[in-house]
């Protein structure tokens, strides 16, 4: 197995730093982002975070942003094999994940919440978000976590 250090400097999920160049509009950011959205949401479920934020930055992306979605791009052309299959099955297993980060945003003093739902281990229902309310305490943000999902149930 390989590991690579993350250089923190060419991290494409980081808000634009204080004198990097923002991008103009001759480059198709928005679209690309769009286009990644439309999968995210369809059919390719896990590119789904990265696209949420590398979206937050789509007033004002940088190179670092353009580079982080051609990567997604990239990714998605060696993994053309991979889609969505719905096994038929005799027992019908619906099985759901929910999870928070607890302050995954310092600044603004927010978590993410994200869930999953599969039927049979062919995922049908995704979601990712940060949350609305102010967490304290981690045990707070899943309990959250566990309220926003829970009319994803019904």
């Amino acid at each position: 197995m390989v590991v690579q250090a993350l250089d923190v400097q060419k991290d494409p999920f980081r808000p634009p730093e204080e004198g990097e160049i923002i991008l103009g509009p001759e480059t198709p950011y928005l679209s690309a982002i769009g286009a990644l959205m439309y999968l995210a949401n369809n059919t390719r479920s896990n590119i789904a975070f990265a696209i949420n934020l590398l979206a937050r930055y789509r007033s004002t992306p940088t190179r670092r942003h353009w580079k982080g979605g051609k990567d997604v791009l990239c990714y998605l052309r060696g993994t053309t094999d991979l889609c969505l299959f719905y096994p038929q099955e005799s027992l019908s297993n619906l099985t759901g994940f929910a999870d928070a980060g607890y302050l995954y945003d310092p600044q603004k003093g927010k978590s993410q919440t994200g869930y999953i739902f599969s039927y049979n281990g062919a995922t049908m229902s995704w979601h990712s978000t940060k949350q609305t309310l102010t967490a304290t305490l981690s045990n707070n943000t899943e309990i959250l976590a566990l309220h926003e999902v829970s009319p994803e149930c019904q």
